[in-house]
């Protein structure tokens, strides 16, 4: 039996190459109704859509899902990301982005971003711009240069501004994929 990430993957593949489909296991079932393909969960009804016929794939994802986790992430590893507020039927909009060679995209809690921070803040301190964390803003990447938090906000220093946000925001932010050498 396939698990659920399985048919996540398929049916955001699919979506992408604008084929239909037609996938179940006992919580998630994928399907193409009227050119639309849409996932369902057995329990919350349609939880993830995507139109055949526009140009331009488009998702759109349930944000009280108890999948939206492995959607996001999924949709993520694509470049898709997360677009603007919750819709008026309760979904958030995915896009696709072009992602910078060298970087992976992650769209989380901002709580996520600030455990990568400790991880490459080293090469904030260094001289120079650093480009170990990029976060999506105005249509673009910028480096982050600072992170801190206060009053139970995290505020991310970019070098054009800065950015409030709260543990429970999302934030679309690049990291530099990690080059193992050849031993």
């Amino acid at each position: 039996m396939l698990a659920n990430l399985d048919i996540i993957r398929e049916f955001v593949q699919k979506s992408i190459q604008k084929k239909e489909i037609l996938l179940a296991n006992s919580s998630l079932t994928a399907q193409t109704v009227y050119k639309t393909n849409q996932l369902s969960a057995k329990t919350e009804g349609i939880i993830a859509t995507a139109q055949l016929s526009n140009a331009q794939s488009e998702f759109l994802i349930l944000a009280t899902s108890s999948h939206w986790e492995l959607i996001n992430q999924t949709l993520a590893e694509y470049n898709y990301l997360l677009k603007g507020e919750i819709n008026s039927r309760g979904f958030y909009q995915y896009q696709y982005c072009q992602v910078p060679k060298g970087y992976q995209m992650q769209c989380t809690k901002s709580v996520m971003l600030w455990r990568a921070w400790w991880k490459y803040r080293k090469y904030a301190l260094r001289p120079g711009i650093p480009l170990e964390l990029l976060i999506r803003t105005r249509d673009s990447w910028y480096p982050i240069r600072d992170l801190m938090i206060s009053d139970g906000l995290l505020y991310i220093k970019t070098l054009g501004s800065e950015i409030a946000l709260s543990s429970e925001d999302l934030v679309t932010w690049l990291s530099k994929v990690e080059v193992s050498s050849p031993k």
